[in-house]
């Protein structure tokens, strides 16, 4: 009793008295080991602690048990979004492939037909070849001339593109039907696989090793501590969009065409390219990260089969590019297609661009305007390619062939040359068997809570849904991001000719809006009528971001 009266007198003595026990406690413990511990060299440098602070980011995203909060986890650092340097699936600029192959890290096999791995269903297929034959044939000829469409084009210089596009999507329909509706008794997975049309592809990650920004080396030199650090490069956000014909997917992934182990293959090489992306022709918009494979989270097909592409955007290219250029960017369209798609889907899995995947993953790609087909399957290996792991080894292969004609001519009301060599690739993509992987899928997810819907608590549930489909709607903040307007730009920023003016923008009070955090906002307000009876001092509702 008296012992606690002293302690609430002089709290110093409370402190020291349990000092003492614990050392007591340390003391009765053997001091020495058979072994010498020391403990871990720390590089204290600048370069060094900023390491260790990404490591830890990465290894709290990974211990995030949900997909819906790990895509939010690699947003939370941006309230306003990344500046992401967009690529769009329909547009590749003059000469991008190596620069598309360095930022989805695609080794490019040209081939004349499927490879090897494809052979096991070669009888398979010309059986089905003689079967369906007339009825590709006559269906092609309906989409070609026995159609009347009204298609309502944007603007005259688009027309023919969108056209080609929009016969191309018809003939791929009917296509996909007619072996779909063949194999539906002969193979299981066609059966319980599920088409989609026109879906939503999106992707996001990080790529490293790319010359740094002219304005980032500018702030840089402001500082005297930086100069080792001027042109040190940094992590450039990319951002996948693209909108396929038809997509067919199923419960079960596809079999990985090489073995894992070739992933690390020094001959799969990948070109360098650190060149600005701008020099090439890609642009940057601020925007959130998303990862979409054309389903929410929690559906039951989650592993793509097959994926069908427009190449309308080949006629919008210039002519002085050339053929070979035109073939080069539908390989820069089936990578990043194939890239986009997959990575979407290893993110479903519980795998980020920080975390990187633990067993291949692959797809096949078609890119077709009805007459001219260009086949591609796709393994992906690595997704992890930011600054920490920009020179793995690991690379991701991509087979792909030439435009090759499915017919010659449509004369006289007869599809004229049709070739069943094309027919018959087209129909081994659909005879390649998924199955289950023997090994754990989704290992950085939890057990019990994998997606949002799994949460029982229902505020959380609820808040956590919500707040997921906002973020990756990309609609704008209700405040926007503050502008510098030319004017300030040149007589504050530039030359600074106005310093006898108060200072009030963020840019003259050491502000950085771009560094707000997404959880940097004041929650929605709770009314006094709302609030839990009888009393509450609660005024505002409970977030529930990721602690990352």
């Amino acid at each position: 009793m008296y012992l606690n009266r002293v302690h609430r007198t002089f709290p110093k003595l409370k402190k020291l008295v349990t000092r003492r026990q614990s050392q007591a406690v340390l003391s009765e413990q053997n001091e020495y080991t058979d072994t010498p511990e020391y403990p871990p060299i720390l590089d204290m440098s600048l370069q060094g602690k900023k390491f260790r602070e990404r490591q830890e980011l990465h290894q709290k995203i990974q211990a995030i048990n949900t997909v819906e909060e790990k895509q939010i986890a690699l947003n939370m650092p941006r309230y306003y979004g990344w500046k992401c340097i967009i690529f769009n699936e329909d547009k590749v600029p003059y000469n991008a492939m190596p620069l598309v192959q360095y930022y989805t890290r695609s080794h490019f096999i040209p081939v004349d037909k499927l490879p090897e791995y494809y052979k096991k269903t070669s009888e398979a297929a010309d059986a089905v070849v003689k079967e369906i034959k007339g009825l590709i044939e006559e269906a092609i000829l309906i989409e070609n001339g026995g159609v009347d469409r009204k298609i309502i084009t944007s603007t005259q210089k688009k027309e023919q593109p969108q056209l080609e596009d929009a016969v191309a999507k018809c003939i791929v329909k009917q296509i996909n039907r007619i072996i779909s509706n063949n194999l539906a008794d002969k193979v299981e997975h066609v059966l319980s696989s599920q088409v989609d049309y026109d879906p939503r592809h999106e992707a996001f990650w990080f790529i490293g090793g790319v010359d740094t920004p002219i304005n980032v080396v500018r702030w840089r030199q402001q500082y005297k501590y930086l100069k080792d650090r001027w042109y040190e490069s940094i992590d450039r956000p990319i951002q996948y969009l693209g909108t396929p014909l038809l997509t067919v997917r199923n419960r079960l992934p596809l079999k990985p065409i090489l073995p894992f182990q070739e992933a690390e293959n020094p001959e799969f090489k990948v070109p360098k390219f650190t060149a600005e992306p701008r020099a090439v022709g890609y642009s940057t918009e601020h925007r959130h990260g998303t990862n979409i494979p054309g389903f929410w989270p929690g559906d039951f097909d989650e592993f793509g089969l097959v994926s069908y592409h427009g190449r309308g955007h080949i006629l919008g290219r210039r002519e002085s590019f050339g053929p070979e250029d035109h073939i080069e960017a539908l390989h820069c369209q089936a990578m990043k297609a194939s890239f986009g798609w997959l990575l979407a889907q290893a993110n479903y899995q519980g795998f980020t661009t920080f975390n990187d995947v633990t067993y291949p993953l692959v797809t096949q790609t078609v890119i077709t305007n009805g007459q001219l087909w260009s086949l591609y399957a796709y393994q992906l290996n690595t997704i992890e390619m930011h600054r920490d792991k920009v020179d793995s080894p690991k690379s991701n292969i991509c087979f792909g062939t030439k435009p090759l004609k499915l017919y010659d001519s449509i004369e006289n009301g007869k599809v004229q040359g049709l070739n069943e060599d094309v027919l018959k690739m087209i129909v081994q993509f659909y005879l390649n068997a998924p199955e289950e992987r023997d090994h754990e899928m989704k290992p950085y997810l939890g057990e019990e809570e994998q997606v949002v819907a799994d949460i029982e608590d229902d505020n959380k549930r609820c808040w956590l849904e919500n707040r997921y489909k906002h973020l990756v709607s990309n609609r704008p903040k209700h405040y926007l991001l503050p502008e510098v307007y030319l004017w300030e730009r040149i007589y504050k920023i530039q030359f600074n000719s106005r310093f006898f003016e108060a200072k009030r923008r963020p840019f003259e009070l050491g502000i950085n809006p771009y560094t707000r955090r997404l959880d940097q906002h004041l929650p929605p307000y709770i009314p006094k009528v709302l609030r839990p009876y009888p009393k509450s001092r609660k005024k505002f509702e409970t977030t529930y971001y990721p602690k990352v």
